[in-house]
């Protein structure tokens, strides 16, 4: 798998598609490897003729790891955050959208359309207000703004995705990792099981990693209230979003769309906090036909 040296680290990352076609880049969420992105969805994006370009985030997958640097509970987190009083983090979201920027970089990529899934939709809405010079299009996908004042995740939502497994067994791992894609998978596409299985045996072997989330979390919180950078960005906007989204209720989708100016909002009934095999096509079509309209 080919790696890369960005901001300063080592980035792994995989590359698709034709590589004279568009660059699109791929930036996953909260504690999920890069293979989180479905390969339907890749190829499909690859075959809208794109150059899809998925990569594992610092502290996660193969990527570089922060060892032994701690992060600030998440009760010291959110109690600051409420004082309004930014906690000191061993790394920001903005950090990582500079991982992507470098990424590009270090492939020799002036320029590429920016698409992030949850945690990944905000590095990404970072990426386009500190890079827009490298930022063709920004898709957005089940991602938020930081507003206080938006529903918070249902409770079951958050303690699957905060739970850590009992032990380090592939067994145990894989369970809880299926236990967590139910808890926070679409009610209307739900994940057939030796799919769902395989994905996760999958994932659990490729890499297992539970100190990387709790710093991924810590960056999270410690970012507040992105709205006013929001209303800075000025790159075609797309926001994706599950009308059933039990982790980031779809008001974080609206919220979004309503803070980019010009962006453009497609919510989709039955849709949770996943990629379904069932709206492989229908995503990729959006994320194509945006990108292409975008470029136009």
């Amino acid at each position: 798998m080919p790696k890369a040296t960005a901001n300063g680290i080592e980035i792994h990352y995989e590359e698709h598609g034709d590589p004279n076609d568009p660059p699109m880049l791929l930036i996953m969420g909260f504690g999920a490897q890069l293979t989180l992105w479905p390969d339907e969805l890749v190829e499909a994006l690859a075959g809208h003729g794109f150059r899809v370009i998925r990569y594992d985030n610092r502290d996660i997958g193969l990527s570089h790891k922060f060892d032994g640097v701690k992060a600030p509970g998440l009760l010291k987190l959110t109690l600051l955050s409420k004082l309004g009083l930014k906690p000191k983090v061993p790394y920001t979201l903005a950090d990582m959208a500079d991982d992507g920027a470098g990424l590009l970089d270090a492939l020799g990529i002036a320029k590429a359309h920016i698409v992030g899934a949850s945690m990944g939709g905000m590095i990404a809405q970072h990426f386009a207000a500190r890079h827009a010079d490298k930022c063709l299009s920004l898709t957005s996908i089940f991602s938020t703004t930081g507003n206080p004042g938006l529903p918070p995740a249902r409770p079951e939502a958050m303690k699957a995705l905060v739970t850590r497994p009992k032990s380090t067994e592939e067994k145990v791992l894989v369970e809880h990792g299926m236990m967590l894609a139910r808890t926070i998978g679409s009610p209307g596409y739900p994940a057939e099981e030796e799919r769902l299985r395989a994905r996760t045996t999958a994932s659990v072997r490729r890499s297992f990693y539970p100190e990387g989330p709790t710093r991924h979390l810590s960056a999270i919180v410690a970012d507040g209230d992105r709205r006013p950078m929001l209303k800075r960005i000025s790159v075609p906007t797309l926001v994706l979003h599950g009308e059933d989204d039990p982790l980031v209720p779809c008001e974080g989708g609206r919220d979004t769309a309503a803070c980019i100016p010009g962006a453009k909002l497609k919510t989709i009934p039955g849709w949770g906090h996943d990629l379904p095999h069932e709206l492989v096509e229908e995503l990729a079509s959006a994320i194509a036909q945006h990108a292409k309209e975008s470029a136009a």
